[in-house]
């Protein structure tokens, strides 16, 4: 029996999950109801758990024999947004929703817990289980790594749903696939004077506006990736017959891959600092470092990839030729170790983080089953 017949017997109690999680959406760092239903199940698979932050549970599986640690990664957060699905188990808790699947990938990881440990004895090796809080937020990652969850892991593997794909197809990328970002806020100090008089003013308006437009086509004077520089807030002024003596505005930049993100922010900085001498302003540049991308791993993709073959069908797995400037802080986990992040259609035509947005629920049983199969396969790997 393969793991998606496996899957499949657990049916019933995995969308029972699913609707629980889905009725009771919580905030990053606030996702207290959704750990314990995490830690509830797994304790009754005998798997141990511990938590690493206060809503962050790591669930460990030792298998019969010695052997590699293969992780998997579910997030569980959801999103400020009111339901607009219809659905019979849709959120009973005013303004949040999960809107972006986290549901989806938290069941479908406690799904491929009750696959490897019906057979735990057979298994050589570990499994560790991260149910990682506050994706949608500051990274939940960063701090469950900071907090120690990554020593000894060999291999770490995650996935999200996707509604451009079709349902259940699995769609992998070698290489760069989500953008790293970083936020910024700049402030431009001029002097004010009378708009009549703009001679005796250093205008910090206009030297603002002449950075965000320099600013925007740095991506594809620097960068051969894809690359994104956005500025979506610009305040100056006090009267519309004063020049102002101060502007701040405020974006993001999105890269591929850590040189990208060097090379885009030293271009950044530069120009500010060169528009600044040209117009007499002094700026202040601050620079938020925010998620790191992610790079899978050429192996660990291949190897996904080949499981999703043999499991489901060539015809129902897609290389995806383009990366996105989406984030996801999964990347913090490749960091710390080699891993591959893929995507498995939702079924849905409705977009992530939108009211309407609800995958079918044949996706946990794929998603529980390919989970299962990408960690058995590879602790058995070197065992042959």
């Amino acid at each position: 029996m393969n793991t998606f017949d496996r899957a499949k017997a657990y049916a019933d109690k995995l969308y029972a999950i699913r609707e629980q999680i889905h009725r009771h959406p919580e905030l990053g760092n606030q996702e207290y109801r959704t750990a314990e239903l995490v830690e509830e199940t797994l304790h009754a698979l005998g798997i141990e758990t511990r938590r690493v932050t206060e809503t962050a549970v790591v669930g460990t599986l030792t298998g019969g024999s010695a052997g590699k640690t293969a992780a998997l990664r579910a997030d569980m957060d959801a999103l400020p947004v009111t339901e607009a699905t219809a659905a019979d188990f849709a959120s009973e808790t005013p303004g949040l929703m999960h809107a972006c699947g986290h549901d989806i990938h938290t069941t479908a990881a406690l799904g491929a817990a009750m696959i490897l440990a019906e057979h735990r004895e057979t298994l050589p090796g570990t499994v560790k289980f991260f149910f990682q809080p506050d994706e949608e937020g500051n990274g939940g990652a960063r701090r469950m790594i900071s907090a120690g969850c990554m020593e000894g892991v060999d291999a770490v593997f995650g996935a999200h749903v996707a509604p451009d794909l079709p349902a259940g197809v699995i769609g992998v990328r070698y290489g760069k696939f989500y953008a790293a970002s970083d936020m910024f806020t700049v402030t431009i100090h001029g002097r004010s004077a009378h708009g009549a008089q703009p001679e005796k003013g250093i205008d910090a308006l206009a030297a603002a506006a002449a950075m965000i437009g320099e600013l925007r086509a740095l991506p594809a004077k620097y960068i051969t990736d894809p690359a994104v520089l956005s500025v979506g807030m610009l305040h100056a002024g006090t009267a519309r017959n004063i020049i102002a003596d101060t502007a701040e505005f405020s974006g993001i930049m999105r890269t591929l891959g850590p040189e990208d993100r060097t090379t885009l922010k030293k271009a950044f900085r530069e120009t500010i600092e060169r528009l600044s001498a040209q117009y007499g302003t002094t700026p202040e540049i601050n620079i938020i470092e925010s998620y790191a991308g992610i790079v899978n791993s050429e192996a660990e993709t291949r190897h996904v990839q080949q499981t999703a073959e043999t499991l489901f069908g060539e015809e129902n797995v897609r290389v995806l030729d383009k990366p996105t400037m989406t984030t996801e802080d999964f990347g913090y986990f490749i960091d710390a170790a080699k891993g591959s992040f893929f995507h498995i259609g939702a079924g849905c035509t409705a977009p992530l983080h939108n009211p309407k947005f609800l995958p079918e629920p044949l996706t946990i049983i794929k998603l529980a089953a390919l989970h299962a199969d990408i960690i058995e396969r590879y602790l058995f790997r070197d065992q042959e």
